[in-house]
């Protein structure tokens, strides 16, 4: 069937997935170890009001009022309160430059100081960092957002990786999402959700992969998809277009494993 990138541990995960964003916000951390004051307030705003819209890692949209000289924290500690998202330090928010090219909303300047239209730009949260090991997230909300993101980067090819691996990875997305195999019910679910673009040529695989994972959890399953693209050449390497002293077209990446330059 081919190979696989990496080797893989099999862990259990307590349960099946906690802390959707209208739960009692209950955190599983210790006292003490919240990762930072991100949900404080970002300062005084001034000025009539603009409407932010905001799209999750579940593609679902909300929209935010926010005065017309906030800062980028600002909407930033809206979007995290609303979403009950407590280690909110792994997140952030990109949108499309006028070159087309995501990048971050910068915390401490006024939005309408990095975006040209605010209300009419769509802001995607995201993953900004990228922990080298799954087993450093406290949450199992996060974990879940981690696997969400892994859905997005397979699709939009950010995150490279054999045929084989991308049809397992669908396999305990589609776990995640359906429970147990299924071929009436994969079929369906399948032909109404992309999760690779090459999906049709590989669909007989993921559903292959799928039948393997009987009674495994959702927990279980977002783990098992973080466990599998942290081995991953591409994990959490976001390029930043630039070019070198001879004006050679180059591209940087900050990621878990410090600076990376690719040509």
């Amino acid at each position: 069937m081919g190979e696989l990138e990496g080797s893989y541990r099999v862990t259990q995960t307590p349960g099946t997935r906690l802390g959707a964003p209208f739960n009692a916000g209950i955190s599983t951390l210790e006292a003490g170890q919240a990762l930072s004051a991100n949900m404080s307030a970002a300062g005084k705003n001034y000025g009539r009001g603009l409407q932010m819209r905001v799209v999750g890692l579940d593609d679902s949209q909300e929209f935010y009022d926010m005065e017309t000289k906030s800062l980028g924290q600002t909407l930033l500690s809206e979007v995290f309160q609303r979403g009950n998202l407590i280690e909110n330090d792994y997140f952030g928010l990109e949108f499309q430059n006028t070159q087309m090219n995501w990048v971050w909303l910068e915390p401490i300047k006024p939005i309408v100081r990095q975006v040209r239209r605010p209300a009419n730009t769509l802001f995607r949260l995201s993953v900004k960092f990228f922990p080298p090991d799954p087993g450093q997230i406290q949450e199992e909300y996060t974990r879940y957002l981690f696997s969400l993101q892994m859905k997005r980067d397979l699709m939009e090819a950010r995150l490279l990786c054999t045929e084989n691996t991308g049809a397992l990875l669908a396999s305990h997305l589609v776990q995640s999402e359906i429970g147990d195999y299924d071929e009436l019910g994969d079929r369906d679910y399948l032909r109404l959700n992309t999760l690779l673009p090459y999906q049709d040529k590989v669909q007989d695989r993921v559903m292959d992969f799928h039948r393997r994972h009987l009674g495994q959890t959702p927990a279980e399953s977002d783990f098992q998809v973080l466990e599998i693209a942290r081995k991953l050449e591409m994990y959490g390497v976001r390029f930043h277009p630039a070019s070198d002293r001879e004006g050679t077209k180059i591209n940087l990446s900050v990621a878990h494993m410090g600076l990376q330059v690719f040509q």
